[in-house]
């Protein structure tokens, strides 16, 4: 039997899960985080994701977790051992990420950034300097050089700025954050100026720092652009090298094979 693995990258919107083989990642499937969920509730969907992938449970062998919800920890946890009978780990504490952490505090980095950057050198290993953007709730730059975890920044995310300022401002319109030019133009209604607004000035923003950032570094650096936000800002901006969108998940998998879960 070719055992497979079942990888979880817990995030504040989105409840990413990915199956794995000993070749990589083969299906992901997306739920919301809820808090409120119950254990049989999340693990009754795990199953249903697992029918959908045409994986059953015996061919699982390993369970896997990036988190920075903690309150769904346990439900997870739990979901996992009834349904799936597997002990879920949780990096890094329980499987450690084998990279130099350079943060004046390093129990701070969230599990995702640290993953990130992990994932980030493991796919592209011939590059020395790589800055991994996450476009999620926030929005973070991450800084790898040869195999060490400089830091980086953390900005707001774009669909949680979306989200502020409508429920701040009562007469705005809802943000769609969707628009068909490439460049921008001067609004000629409140919708397109706040989406062109948005749009735009995340692409400026990004490009800007990007390059301060490059600036600081010793030769120029691989740019990733992952997150729920990455695909559609690439079509309006020229600063990314690669976009992957499922690099926290391969992440996951690059973990298992080196500490041989698979």
């Amino acid at each position: 039997m070719q055992y497979k693995l079942i990888l979880f990258d817990i995030g504040n919107t989105h409840i990413k899960i990915g199956i794995a083989n000993a070749k990589g990642v083969i299906a992901s499937y997306a739920l919301n985080s809820d808090r409120s969920e119950s254990s049989d509730s999340l693990g009754l969907k795990i199953l249903q994701v697992l029918q959908n992938a045409e994986c059953s449970i015996c061919e699982l062998k390993t369970a896997l977790a990036s988190s920075v919800v903690p309150d769904l920890n346990f439900i997870l946890l739990s979901a996992c051992k009834r349904y799936l009978k597997l002990e879920l780990l949780f990096i890094p504490t329980e499987l450690a990420i084998p990279m130099e952490n350079r943060y004046a505090r390093p129990e701070e980095v969230g599990a995702d950034r640290l993953l990130g950057a992990f994932a980030a050198r493991k796919a592209f290993p011939e590059y020395k300097n790589i800055i991994s953007i996450d476009f999620g709730t926030a929005t973070t730059f991450d800084c790898i050089e040869n195999n060490a975890y400089l830091g980086g920044l953390i900005c707001p995310g774009i669909y949680s700025s979306a989200s502020a300022l409508t429920a701040k401002a009562a007469k705005l319109p809802r943000i769609s954050l969707m628009i068909e030019e490439n460049e921008p133009i001067i609004g000629k209604s409140t919708s397109t100026s706040l989406n062109h607004g948005f749009i735009f000035g995340f692409a400026a923003m990004t490009e800007g720092l990007c390059n301060k950032i490059a600036e600081t570094m010793p030769s120029k650096p691989l740019i990733i652009a992952t997150g729920g936000f990455a695909t559609a800002l690439a079509k309006v901006t020229n600063c990314f090298d690669q976009v992957y969108p499922e690099l926290l998940l391969d992440g996951l998998f690059f973990l298992c094979k080196e500490h041989r879960l698979i």
